[in-house]
């Protein structure tokens, strides 16, 4: 009588190192494509909260006042005097949106002041910028 030769036959294995791997890339990918979605060229202001729509232009004026009363245009520190002359250039026609940034805690006085500073140079629309709950 002949024996049959027995076969042993592998077990599947999970390779767990490139999983790992794959894992890693995957976080590194999210993590990347999540500060690219940040406005990173911003000052950071304390704003208060409520609800407004998304704002859907390309490149806003930001008109931004800290809680210490400091006024930037875009990044650009002015003072209340030289505001008007900083903003001239880049209010382009009446439809042109500015964005007030202003911190909780600035004084409402600075605020309505740089407003109405705005208003000189022609700026019509004012959208103010808020937190979402």
């Amino acid at each position: 009588m002949k024996r049959r030769k027995s076969r042993t036959v592998p077990k599947g294995r999970i390779e767990i190192i490139p999983m790992i791997d794959v894992m890693f890339f995957l976080l590194a990918t999210f993590m990347l494509a999540s500060l690219s979605m940040q406005k990173l060229d911003s000052l950071q202001v304390d704003l208060p909260e409520g609800k407004a729509e998304k704002l859907s232009t390309d490149k806003p004026v930001t008109l931004t006042i800290t809680s210490d009363s400091k006024i930037f245009v875009n990044q650009t520190s002015v003072t209340l005097e030289t505001l008007a002359a900083t903003l001239k250039p880049l209010i382009n026609d009446s439809q042109q949106k500015l964005i007030v940034s202003a911190d909780n805690e600035a004084p409402q006085g600075i605020v309505v002041q740089a407003m109405l500073q705005a208003r000189t140079t022609g700026a019509q629309h004012f959208l103010i910028a808020v937190k979402h709950k």
